[in-house]
């Protein structure tokens, strides 16, 4: 899961709800040359964008950050069939269509994010309100087999064991190769994940060990692409990423330093490089 380096919100920031979903917005105090909407991965929330805020605030640039249905301070039905990626899209066009902004508006998907703005992108391609599309550590199709295992086992556990347990059961496994956190992230990272909605987890880790191909679908929709990654990926091998950015004709950039999650880990190189791709 993506661990965000800081949780005080910068003063460009403010709180809000967007089609129902928690956000984060940010605004810049001058001109604003457009407007980008950032969906997080898997166990993720709007919180997992919190570093880049400020920085793309600075370069002109209005973000709307939110969680996905079922996750952290966004709740959720008991109905497993509103959390299939469909339904996830879905929620991706309304906080879209709620903006209620001029100027261009920029797609952003980190992780299972992205297949879930994929889905958004595809599900009525002749109708776009975004300007551009990104894709942050995501792949092609299902996660990596060693992630796909991992997830496995948690969707195992889902249907015996409660979030308090699992969680213990994923510190244990952790163990050693998680460094020692600041007291603050580790109890929201606590928090966050027993706010999550058991059928949202569910749905969302069947759909990555499973995950089907898009990407020819997605290349022949006429939208500028940018495939971007840290320089490693436990969810998908990077060589796997640059692939899928030669078969989308997407341009590609590799965040040095970084993991799985840029958006946190290098927060300023990560925002100088999305602020480029959006003034192309």
């Amino acid at each position: 899961m993506s661990t965000p380096p800081f949780l005080k919100l910068p003063s460009c920031v403010r709180v809000t709800r967007m089609a129902g979903l928690a956000a984060l917005w940010g605004e810049p105090t001058g001109a604003v040359r457009g407007t980008a909407v950032l969906v997080p991965g898997f166990t993720g929330s709007k919180e997992d964008f919190i570093a880049l805020l400020e920085p793309l605030a600075e370069a002109g640039f209005r973000t709307v950050a939110v969680d996905q249905r079922g996750q952290y301070e966004s709740g959720g039905p008991e109905d497993p069939a509103a959390y299939t990626v469909p339904a996830l899209g879905a929620d991706v066009r309304a906080v879209t269509a709620e903006l209620g902004v001029a100027g261009p508006v920029h797609l952003l998907g980190h992780s299972f994010g992205g297949q879930v703005v994929r889905e958004a992108v595809l599900a009525a391609p002749q109708d776009l309100p975004w300007v551009s599309l990104t894709l942050m550590s995501t792949g092609a199709g299902a996660i990596d087999p060693p992630e796909a295992a991992r997830t496995a086992m948690l969707l195992e556990a889902l249907d015996s064991m409660d979030l308090e347990s699992i969680w213990q059961v994923m510190r244990q496994l952790d163990g050693e190769r998680v460094p020692p956190l600041d007291p603050e992230i580790a109890e929201f990272l606590h928090r966050r994940w027993l706010a999550n909605r058991p059928q949202g987890l569910r749905a969302a880790a069947a759909h990555l060990v499973s995950a089907p191909d898009r990407v020819d679908e997605l290349a022949a929709v006429p939208l500028p692409k940018l495939v971007l990654s840290g320089e490693r990926d436990y969810a998908w091998p990077v060589e796997e990423q640059s692939r899928m950015a030669e078969r989308l004709g997407a341009a590609r950039l590799v965040v040095p330093g970084a993991g799985h999650s840029p958006n946190a880990e290098r927060p300023a190189e990560t925002a100088a490089a999305l602020a480029a791709f959006w003034s192309a």
